[in-house]
């Protein structure tokens, strides 16, 4: 025997017990709780619009300190090791009366000036090796009286010699087939000289330097 059961759904509860008692604090409870958070959001989006900026210039914006230790490291690997800068050349300023005494010297003793501006073309060679003999006595007196040589290298012209590295460049020219760096090994062609010491006379305050030998006029 089958029985069906009909539900008005349109009946309104007539009575108001415990259960309806909970769902009415319910539904309350979750409202309260949502104005709620509405009332807190709406509170921090005032807050965040009324915020000063703290920097509002962007160049006073420094960065965090990590990021400055680590860009300073970057700069330290990539530094590059360059070699020493060249020492600047000083030119020495010079005063002619050294030069222009020791050619007054070389005209006195061995009459220099006068042999190297003669015409020779004219004369034989037997006259041109007399006149080279006393110029060179002359010239070797002079020499040997106000100055003193040496010479560079003590070895036989001729031989096999080795320069070291670091040698003094100035006091050995390099010739011929120059490869790589030194030590290098060599013949040596010529011994080179040096003054060791120099004995020109003082010059005179009104003496003219340039007056290598005076015009002469017989009476």
């Amino acid at each position: 025997m089958n029985t069906t059961y009909a539900i008005d759904v349109s009946l309104k509860p007539t009575t108001f017990d415990l259960w309806h008692v909970y769902l009415a604090s319910t539904v309350v409870l979750l409202s309260l709780i949502l104005i709620a958070l509405l009332l807190a959001i709406v509170v921090s989006l005032v807050r965040c619009k009324n915020r000063p900026v703290a920097h509002s210039n962007l160049q006073d914006i420094k960065a965090p300190e990590p990021v400055v230790k680590i860009v300073e490291k970057v700069v330290e690997v990539e530094k590059l090791v360059y070699a020493p800068a060249p020492e600047p050349v000083v030119l020495k300023e010079f005063t002619p009366d050294a030069a222009l005494q020791l050619l007054a010297l070389l005209q006195k003793d061995a009459r220099f000036v006068d042999f190297i501006k003669e015409d020779i073309s004219s004369y034989s060679d037997a006259d041109v090796g007399v006149a080279a003999r006393v110029v060179h006595e002359g010239c070797n007196k002079a020499i040997n009286e106000h100055f003193s040589l040496a010479v560079i290298r003590n070895e036989q012209e001729g031989s096999e010699i080795t320069l070291p590295q670091g040698f003094d460049a100035s006091a050995v020219r390099l010739t011929g087939n120059i490869v790589g760096s030194a030590p290098f090994k060599g013949t040596l062609l010529h011994k080179g000289w040096q003054v060791t010491d120099i004995r020109l006379a003082k010059l005179t305050q009104g003496h003219n330097a340039k007056i290598i030998a005076a015009a002469e006029v017989e009476l």
